[in-house]
């Protein structure tokens, strides 16, 4: 069985993190509009250096190229597609539902991480990450045991983005919620939509995600 997804959710709403986990549990193909267009650039392909072309001219690249890209990977197939960054306007919506119905597919929901501003603004300015192995940590809910290193390798090498400050953030919110406020109603209006607490506990967003797609072959007779 195909899933196809949409996951809308502010940043720092844990996107990343739950396509990942249905990349791991379900088999799904991350779609990534970033990552497209950096391999489509380095591709050597047609379409590879038409996006060259347009980035090289520091222009933004159009919506028939992305979706160009898109078309792409869904020809190779899958157990489905997560389309994470995209659509981010109406027009792209409507480009992409086009795109499904030619390639004889179906969007099966739209999964909208649901948060509280204050309470996000709270998890992303209080977060710092380990430079040398990776681990996450935040003030509130996860400080290291000693002031300044790590608790997993020792490293007092501990850093915070720097866009993860209140007036940054607030500024990605606004812009974030120009733009898909009106996906969230396009898709409501289709029966899509499908809203999570992208504030709980990460475990517990992955299991309400699971609880609005279908159940695959493999999940059903548990193998």
């Amino acid at each position: 069985m195909t899933i196809n997804i949409i996951l809308l959710g502010p940043p720092g709403a844990g996107k990343g993190t739950q396509a990942r986990k249905l990349v791991d549990d379900r088999g799904l193909v991350q779609l990534s509009t970033g990552d497209m267009l950096r391999a489509a650039r380095s591709s050597g392909t047609e379409m590879g250096k038409r996006v060259a072309e347009v980035m090289d001219r520091g222009q933004l690249v159009t919506d028939e190229i992305v979706i160009g890209l898109i078309r792409e990977k869904l020809s190779e197939g899958g157990n489905g597609f997560i389309f994470d960054g995209f659509p981010r306007t109406l027009a792209q919506a409507d480009a992409l539902g086009h795109l499904l119905d030619e390639t004889g597919m179906v969007l099966d929901a739209v999964i909208e991480m649901q948060v509280d501003d204050q309470a996000l603004v709270r998890r992303i300015t209080g977060r710092y990450t380990c430079g040398n192995c990776g681990e996450v940590y935040h003030d509130d809910t996860k400080p290291t045991r000693r002031a300044g290193v790590c608790d997993v390798c020792g490293s007092t090498d501990l850093r915070r983005r720097a866009d993860d400050n209140e007036d940054s953030l607030k500024t990605r919110l606004l812009e974030y919620y120009k733009k898909t406020s009106p996906l969230i109603g396009y898709y409501y209006a289709k029966g899509k939509l499908a809203p999570v607490d992208g504030l709980a506990e990460m475990d517990q967003v992955a299991a309400q995600i699971e609880g609005v797609l279908p159940v695959s072959s493999e999940i059903a007779t548990g193998t």
